[in-house]
């Protein structure tokens, strides 16, 4: 991770992948079509220039030209190489980010060795995850698990945060932990949520060493906070604190994911973003 997304200087839509892909990321998903279709075109005479009628991707091709492309099935270049040359400046000089999408949902429908299908969606995926997409493919489709609505509690959150350093960097460090794309660290992306909640509630309180459940009473008693949304914060803040909960049952996981500590940057980050618009 680079210095601007260690220390939050990158904005957030540039980190997390949302209505965009960067070169990085189109390149690995390029990568990943010529690995695993382009790369294993066979034809009797094997040279890439050797035509693609007669080949095993004859058929891909055909239902590309025909029902994304839209053009005439006469029109597919005479060679795999020519072909894959007229889709690579499709791909990345005239595609918008949502059309490299489609191509590659097209690429997965018309997927041409079913048998290794599964193992194409894993590779894209990959690729998704790595470079942070706001995507990933589920069920053959490309599906948003990162919304508008969370990036934007996110970016919010840092902003609220800025005369509260300690908050801030707590943030920024979940962040960085979460979308570190060569060594990603769920598990502490996700203490460092947690302590971003506890840092505001002792400013809040003035505090320093109040928990969160007795910040939460204060705020009640002082600002006002509906005795629902109060349970609701203590049951899902509730781990916390040294009973049972997250740092001794949901950091004992090992199959921690993206998805969890985005999960926990979100909702932290809504809390804080409450909690100082409750106290102004």
């Amino acid at each position: 991770m680079r210095f601007s997304e260690r220390n939050g200087y990158k904005p957030i839509r540039e980190i997390i992948q949302k209505n965009s892909i960067n070169m990085d990321l189109k390149n690995a998903l390029w990568n990943t079509i010529i690995v695993c279709i382009f790369n294993k075109y066979s034809y009797h005479f094997g040279a890439r220039s050797r035509p693609i009628i007669g080949s095993n991707l004859e058929s891909f091709f055909q239902l590309l030209f025909h029902s994304f492309f839209k053009k005439r099935i006469d029109q597919i270049p005479y060679s795999i190489e020519a072909t894959i040359d007229d889709i690579d400046t499709l791909f990345f000089k005239k595609y918008q980010w949502y059309e490299i999408y489609d191509f590659i949902e097209a690429c997965i429908e018309y997927f041409p060795f079913q048998d290794d299908k599964d193992s194409f969606n894993t590779l894209l995926n990959d690729c998704l995850q790595i470079e942070n997409s706001a995507y990933r493919i589920i069920n053959n489709k490309v599906t948003e698990i990162t919304s508008e609505q969370e990036i934007k509690s996110i970016e919010e959150a840092l902003q609220n945060t800025n005369p509260y350093s300690g908050v801030q960097q707590h943030l920024n460090q979940s962040l960085k932990l979460m979308s570190d794309r060569q060594n990603p660290d769920y598990r502490n992306s996700i203490k460092e949520s947690i302590s971003a909640v506890e840092s505001i509630c002792k400013i809040v309180t003035q505090d320093e060493k109040t928990t969160l459940g007795q910040a939460l009473k204060i705020i009640e008693n002082k600002y006002g906070l509906h005795e629902a949304l109060k349970k609701s914060l203590s049951q899902l803040y509730g781990y916390t604190s040294d009973a049972d909960g997250i740092r001794h049952a949901m950091l004992e996981e090992s199959n921690l994911s993206y998805i969890d500590a985005k999960f926990m940057l979100v909702a932290c980050t809504n809390f804080i973003n409450y909690l100082i618009e409750k106290t102004k």
